[in-house]
């Protein structure tokens, strides 16, 4: 039964504007399942144009390890290219990933996310993000949802624990090319919502799909365009995010 509750939650979590953090143009969403040995130079950038702040552009490079059956760990350095303003080194970001259960043991698969960042300004202290994160099938539909909480350390001023979303769901054509939809999305302090004018919202259209190289080679990717669904949301996004595994 309670399984089937979980099963019931993420559905529901996908189907209303829930509750991430942190946000970016590259942001992705996180998937919680772990393979164990595998090696990945991962690649994101997005950009976008918010009604207050204007353009920004932000890029990462990565690389990925999976050190255990549950545990897999990455290491990125982040650009940011803002209005006319040159590209810059932005923070280095350290991403954990655990697996919580086996893939299809239950009805919802479910792993673990916990980021650590350090901006190049100082002064903005560590960022950590961390969050359950969900996935299930439903024949060739797949769906995910996560939560996630975002907070600054040793900020040089006050800080408070946001709370957002993420969630996706594709259909599998084929392995080579998958159709479905992304939504991210920040609704501010945890314990006191911004007014929903002033929250964060984004949602459209996706792809993936991954190529298959021989042996452990593969080329993956997702890429997707948002459209902001309040005053306070950027007005539109494009992200996209290209991994080698090997």
């Amino acid at each position: 039964m309670e399984l089937i509750t979980i099963r019931v939650s993420l559905v529901a979590a996908l189907a209303i504007p829930t509750v991430a953090a942190a946000a970016g143009p590259s942001d992705y969403v996180f998937l919680p399942g772990v393979t164990y040995g595998e090696r990945e130079i991962d690649f994101k950038m997005g950009s976008w144009k918010h009604p207050t702040d204007g353009n920004l552009s932000a890029a990462s490079i990565g690389f990925g390890y999976g050190v255990t059956q549950r545990w897999f760990t990455e290491i990125y350095r982040k650009y940011e290219h803002a209005g006319g303003e040159g590209t810059r080194f932005d923070a280095w970001e350290w991403e954990n990933k655990f697996q919580l259960t086996e893939p299809g043991q239950y009805p919802v698969d479910v792993g673990f996310i916990v980021e650590v960042e350090r901006p190049q300004d100082h002064s903005e202290g560590y960022e950590t993000v961390l969050g359950p994160l969900f996935q299930t099938e439903f024949g060739k539909v797949q769906l995910n949802a996560n939560l996630l909480f975002a907070r600054r350390f040793r900020a040089s001023t006050e800080q408070h624990t946001e709370l957002g979303y993420q969630w996706q769901a594709k259909y599998r054509l084929m392995p080579e090319f998958e159709v479905g939809a992304q939504a991210f999305g920040e609704v501010g302090n945890v314990s006191h919502w911004d007014p929903s004018n002033q929250q964060s919202h984004r949602i459209g259209p996706a792809v993936f799909g991954k190529v298959a190289l021989g042996g452990r080679q593969a080329v993956r990717y997702n890429a997707a365009w948002l459209v902001g669904a309040t005053d306070n949301s950027p007005h539109h996004t494009f992200r996209a995010q290209v991994e080698y595994e090997f």
